[in-house]
């Protein structure tokens, strides 16, 4: 269950699934995508311009550039059509090992039901800097990476996973002694990432406990198949975000002109600010919660959003993100969505995060079985299980 969470296996339609019945998400043919940068500005009846509709990114593009493609911002056709070769050849998780062993649980899922969406056109998201890359980290910002990375693996140093060094220890060595003094610590700052203990409910990835990471969200590695609903009214927009598997969630712009929130009022999904510049919608984003992150940026996080409608059923995204704490300089990535049908998806459920519902207690409930079954001298330790890894992406764009 714990890897469907994380799973970043794309799916070419997105379904949304209620008893007896599946509602999916139709998919506008390519030929719809070309941008019409002639195309009069489309309107809203009181006259600002319109970005309503449901979209969607209908092609996986990797979220940085690999090294081999160096300062190449576009694949050639060639280059598209073998990586489409290649990966849908892939066989997603479902790459059995030993029966019964923790690495065949954690492939245990196939891509039956799934797929892989055509490779996209550009090399990255990342458009600034040039090169296709985040920034090189802060000082600080590896300090404290370090010191959340010793910690876990510390925690999985006994386990199968480091003793075969798979990716899972990755960094770590293997040690036949269980690390019991630090199984008690607490982490270095606030979890939102899988360790190898269930001791307490926040031991837990913020997927597992049915939460999202928020914003800025790109859909590769939320379950791959997210899309926006973007709604607007006279003075206020809302966007709804369907992503992961459950952790769906909605935000409201605030578009009066008025500051951002006090400093000492912190939201999961920061306080987002809004104006037009023209056609585009600008959106101020700062605000976020300490217990939230977005690749180590956490309370510093600050995003300057660009929504553009680029023709009547394209819609353009562009973020640059800041956190002097944690990169060396901003950044900057864009997205093109695509808009899909309204009939087609005129019924929509809104989803639930039932697996983490019931899926987190019955792991909390089993780790306290294994330390009874433990102290009685019954089982294993339990820090010589690995129960935080595995279900690593096999998908070249993504790796």
């Amino acid at each position: 269950m714990r890897d469907r969470f994380l799973s970043s296996t794309t799916r070419v339609a997105i379904a949304v699934a209620t008893v007896g019945a599946v509602t999916a998400v139709s998919v506008i043919p390519a030929s719809a995508q070309a941008p019409a940068p002639s195309t009069p500005a489309l309107k809203t009846p009181w006259g600002e311009p319109d970005l309503q509709g449901i979209w969607t990114d209908e092609n996986d593009t990797p979220f940085q550039r690999s090294p081999k493609y160096a300062n190449q911002e576009f694949f050639t056709d060639a280059q598209r059509t073998e990586l489409d070769i290649q990966r849908s050849a892939l066989r997603g998780r479902d790459a059995r090992a030993e029966r019964g062993s923790e690495i065949d649980v954690a492939g245990a899922y196939n891509a039956v039901w799934g797929g892989r969406k055509r490779t996209g056109a550009r090399t990255s998201m990342i458009v600034d800097p040039p090169d296709g890359r985040i920034p090189p980290p802060a000082a600080e910002a590896e300090k404290i990476a370090a010191a959340d990375r010793d910690f876990r693996l510390a925690l999985m140093r006994a386990t199968q996973t480091c003793k075969l060094q798979l990716p899972g220890c990755a960094g770590g060595k293997y040690d036949a002694t269980p690390a019991a003094a630090r199984r008690n610590e607490l982490p270095p700052r606030y979890n939102v990432a899988r360790m190898n203990r269930h001791d307490r409910p926040e031991d837990g990835a913020l997927a597992d406990r049915c939460l999202t990471s928020g914003l800025p969200e790109f859909g590769a590695g939320n379950g791959g198949g997210s899309f926006r609903r973007i709604v607007q009214t006279p003075g206020g927009i809302a966007i709804s975000y369907d992503v992961g598997q459950g952790q769906g969630w909605q935000r409201s712009i605030v578009m009066n002109g008025s500051p951002h929130l006090p400093a000492n009022i912190r939201q999961w999904f920061g306080d987002s600010r809004g104006r037009w510049e023209g056609n585009t919608l600008v959106i101020d984003v700062t605000n976020f919660s300490a217990k939230t992150d977005y690749r180590g940026s956490r309370e510093n996080l600050h995003l300057v959003e660009r929504w553009t409608r680029t023709g009547p059923s394209t819609l353009e995204y562009v973020v640059t993100v800041e956190d002097p704490t944690v990169w060396t300089r901003p950044w900057t990535a864009k997205q093109e969505f695509t808009r899909q049908s309204e009939q087609e998806n005129r019924i929509y459920y809104e989803p639930r995060c039932v697996e983490g519902n019931f899926g987190f207690p019955a792991m909390m409930k089993s780790a306290r079985q294994e330390d009874r079954e433990f102290a009685e001298g019954r089982g294993p330790d339990p820090l010589t299980k690995d129960n935080a890894s595995g279900g690593a992406d096999s998908d070249p764009l993504q790796q």
